[in-house]
């Protein structure tokens, strides 16, 4: 993300998960506060990057947008419009089956003892407010950078919402600061207790180095049996003639709005890389596995993403 500017693509996540839970049924993960938490101006910027998007997978179709909205036959909407779009729907597919993937390993971590919910970068994440039932069992810390955090607490306070007592908020740029600092440095954080580390959509955005060091930052302020869950791509969708061109399109709209993806994994080596860690790989899912789990007998246009992964380890 830019400097001291608040993330678009977290801001862009929100937006499309707030679309498939006020448009989609069934609904995979429902994000029913995440429309909020977008502000009027911001809303419109990120609409006007769809309408770019939408317009060009049009034009490959050889179909002009004014073509379309000049139908008489056709009064279509931005909402309609992103269903026609397989980038869009991917993406869309992509941040409500990861979420719920996060959520539903949380509820079985819970059972076995964690009281912390550690989100790292949350961007727009709202599940202090949504989940009230389970905010009885969790103090939860969200941890971002501090432009992005800035903005959310004062959308926060725009919309008057009660803030829950075990929520708090952590900024840290994690190119330049510490999570170790940061989480130890908050007198609501126990370092003793197992804790559940929530880590989305962030991975690809950091190098190898940055990754691994935030792995083994973990280890050294959460217990054995504390868990971490995450995503990433794995390295073929850095080489063209691996990958489609719609992921291609995405890695290009991400140089564009100053966001790049850099980093992926070869999904074979993650169970060997993690023990050095201090982590021992619990869950590796492919896309294949994602698409049993979330998306059998859809007829809707969703499918998990290629060359995403979903993983989640232990301490050891």
């Amino acid at each position: 993300m830019k400097e001291n500017q608040a993330s678009l693509t977290a801001m862009l996540v929100a937006y499309l998960r707030a679309y498939h839970s006020m448009h989609d049924t069934p609904k995979i993960y429902d994000d029913f506060l995440a429309y909020d938490l977008i502000s009027k101006e911001k809303r419109v910027l990120i609409e006007q990057h769809l309408i770019v998007l939408i317009e060009q997978h049009l034009i490959e179709q050889n179909v002009t947008w004014d073509k379309q909205l000049n139908d008489p036959k056709n009064t279509a909407s931005l909402f309609d419009w992103i269903t026609t779009s397989e980038f869009l729907m991917q993406g869309i597919s992509n941040f409500v089956n990861r979420a719920r993937y996060a959520e539903e390993t949380l509820k079985k971590a819970v059972k076995q003892g964690v009281t912390q919910y550690v989100i790292l970068v949350a961007g727009m994440d709202n599940f202090a407010f949504r989940k009230p039932e389970m905010m009885k069992h969790l103090e939860v810390f969200e941890v971002d950078h501090p432009a992005t955090q800035e903005f959310k607490l004062h959308r926060l306070a725009e919309l008057k919402w009660e803030h829950p007592a075990k929520l708090h908020f952590i900024p840290i740029d994690f190119t330049k600061g510490s999570l170790v600092t940061a989480l130890t440095n908050s007198s609501s954080y126990n370092s003793n207790v197992k804790s559940f580390f929530s880590w989305l959509d962030v991975i690809p955005y950091l190098t190898k180095d940055e990754v691994f060091t935030t792995l083994r930052s973990i280890t050294e302020i959460a217990p054995m049996g504390s868990t971490i869950v995450f995503d990433y791509f794995d390295t073929d969708v850095f080489i063209p003639e691996k990958s489609s061109p719609q992921m291609q399109k995405l890695l290009e709209y991400l140089i564009k709005i100053g966001e790049p993806m850099i980093t992926g994994f070869n999904p074979s080596n993650l169970a060997e890389e993690l023990p050095s860690l201090g982590f021992s790989l619990q869950e590796n899912l492919s896309p294949i596995d994602i698409e049993e789990h979330y998306f059998k007998g859809r007829t809707d246009g969703y499918h998990a993403r290629e060359n995403v992964h979903f993983a989640c380890a232990v301490i050891e």
